[in-house]
């Protein structure tokens, strides 16, 4: 072997020991694993999905990038982890791929680089205590014949609703990938650069427009409706068996600290539905080995485009110039300096400007919109390994392999919209839910790779679980273990038996999704989705477009626009951000 072929055959070795998205890293100090005194385009705070992202994209337009992940496993909430009960392999906190943007799925090749997604079909599943029960999925036939056992009407009116729905996720399409079009005088910049960004952001503003239009008055009517109205509403004036508009309605509020009847709920739901599968809408798919298969995939994308990843590499601050106020990189916790002139933090708002930006950086104004958002949180992740799968009493004759009712989300604890408000409002009252609501499933009916034969991993996304609770403490392990077994009691309602199939579990409170994943708050968003957060108020007015005051720091995580969720875009919009500000120099 020549010394040259040898030199790669070392650093390949030693790139593959700084990346794991299922272990830990190598126990090498972060200034071990970076070239001293190098001075990099780009830092990256963060290796979650979003930042691998960001990080792939500044790489691929030929800018040298270092991603800074604090802890041994990368993919930030997007990431698989098998360490936590023997020969079972969890998707830790997401654990469902249908928003990651189709554009990043192609630029970046994923499926070469090892993405498998398992489309689910039927994609939801409600059993009820009274024996019946409810299959919905891409399948129209399906969906008629299953929604008339409840109601002819509803079955007749649910392919409008989906249509409808459609037409609004085509909108919020361009929305999405494009950044929200602030217009900030920067006397830095030169008059030539300022008339180009009036054009740009006037550009942005025409398109907008032509979209509304093509959606007709009629329907942008019904668009703000559904922005603005509770789910409740929506779904009343649309439906009326209780069970479909429970099931419908989970999707408005997982992941908030917001009931059915809370105002602006309607636009989560249509969040939760923008998302498609293979081309196809609205169809939610597991992904082969878990979730930190997506994270695997966006980061071999980042190497081979030259990215630097590593790991255990905590950031302690943000390194601003007091007298220019421009960023020149970052300091790890072990001492170590990055620098570089521009800086994109795939942390939460909280966490990179009250934690790690130096303190009289920020304008007083901003800082107070950032601490005073709201970043509650109402969910709990149980993740569960079981040695069979449940049996609802609702469907006999069940095969050993797994029926439809076991394929897609099984929402328990919502057979009426009345149940899910009564277990928000405990929740806002700092009372863990009597009877949570439950979005349950198995990826291991479809994923072979992830438990042992014969035996399964289940998900259990849970609501509602106040952060802080009015008189007990996450803390203690017996209120833990109580909330923990309450969940699996009821399941016994639906699926007797389910308790004692439990052989192991790994419980994830507000508290835990905080410490260990660091979500402000426990929030899976990044903070909250209400119309107060989102487009150009995300994650304050006047700052929505992954800039910030501090000149060179750039908000590429789920707390910029278009917000929360697997999907990609806010990394993947800042890096073209951040491409167009260092051309501009």
């Amino acid at each position: 072997m020549s010394p040259a072929a040898r030199r790669l055959l070392l650093a390949g070795a030693t790139r593959r020991r700084c990346l794991s998205t299922d272990a830990a890293a190598s126990s090498a100090s972060a200034s071990s694993q970076l070239p001293r005194g190098k001075r990099w385009d780009a830092v990256v705070i963060g290796g979650g999905h979003n930042g691998l992202v960001a990080a792939a994209y500044l790489a691929r337009a030929g800018r040298s990038v270092a991603v800074l992940e604090r802890r041994g496993v990368l993919g930030g909430a997007a990431v698989s982890e098998s360490d936590l009960v023997p020969g079972f392999r969890f998707s830790r906190c997401s654990y469902l791929l249908s928003l990651l943007r189709p554009a990043i799925l192609r630029d970046l090749e994923l499926e070469r680089h090892g993405l498998k997604l398992l489309p689910r079909s039927p994609s939801s599943f409600t059993p009820c205590l009274d024996g019946r029960y409810l299959l919905l999925g891409p399948d129209a036939e399906l969906n008629y014949s299953e929604i008339s056992k409840f109601s002819k009407k509803d079955a007749n009116a649910y392919p409008r609703y989906e249509e409808q729905l459609e037409k609004f996720c085509k909108l919020m399409d361009f929305v999405i990938d494009s950044a929200p079009p602030e217009l900030r005088q920067d006397f830095h910049a030169s008059m030539v650069d300022r008339m180009k960004d009036r054009v740009d952001k006037s550009a942005f503003w025409g398109n907008l427009l032509r979209h509304v239009m093509q959606q007709g008055q009629k329907n942008m009517v019904e668009f703000f409706d559904l922005l603005l109205s509770p789910a409740s509403k929506i779904l009343n004036c649309w439906f009326e068996s209780e069970v479909l508009k429970a099931t419908l309605a989970t999707d408005a509020v997982i992941g908030t600290m917001a009931g059915v009847n809370t105002p602006g709920s309607g636009y989560v739901l249509l969040h939760h539905v923008m998302g498609e599968t293979g081309g196809q809408r609205g169809v939610w798919a597991y992904v082969q080995g878990g979730m930190g298969s997506v994270s695997s995939a966006i980061s071999k994308a980042a190497l081979e485009a030259g990215v630097q990843i590593v790991t255990n590499a905590e950031v302690s601050q943000v390194m601003v110039n007091e007298t220019t106020g421009k960023v020149e990189g970052v300091a790890l916790a072990d001492g170590t300096e990055v620098h570089s002139p521009v800086v994109l933090s795939n942390a939460t708002p909280y966490k990179t400007f009250v934690d790690l930006v130096p303190v009289n950086v920020l304008p007083e104004d901003f800082l107070s919109a950032i601490k005073t958002a709201d970043y509650s949180s109402a969910t709990t992740k149980i993740n569960v390994a079981v040695d069979r799968l449940p049996q609802f009493h609702c469907c006999k004759d069940m095969s050993p392999e797994g029926g439809p009712e076991h394929m897609g989300t099984i929402h328990i604890g919502s057979e009426s919209m009345e149940e899910i408000d009564v277990a928000y409002r405990e929740a806002a009252g700092g009372v863990s839910s009597k009877r949570p609501v439950i979005e349950m499933t198995i990826p291991s009916v479809l994923d072979k790779t992830i438990s042992p034969p014969g035996q399964h991993v289940i998900n259990l996304f849970v609501q509602y679980t106040p952060y802080k609770l009015s008189e007990d403490s996450w803390q203690d392990s017996n209120v833990r273990k109580s909330f923990a077994e309450r969940c699996f009691s009821l399941i016994d309602e639906y699926a007797p038996g389910f308790s004692s199939s439990v052989v192991g579990y790994d419980m994830l409170t507000p508290p835990d999704l905080e410490r260990e994943f660091g979500l402000t708050g426990g929030n899976i968003f990044h903070g909250a989705m209400g119309l107060d957060s989102l487009f150009l108020m995300r994650p304050a007015n006047g700052w929505s477009d992954y800039r910030t005051p501090v000149k060179g720091l750039y908000l590429c995580g789920s707390g910029a626009h278009p917000g929360g969720g697997v999907m990609g875009a806010p990394g993947r919009n800042a890096a073209s951000v951040v491409l167009e500000d260092l051309k501009a120099k």
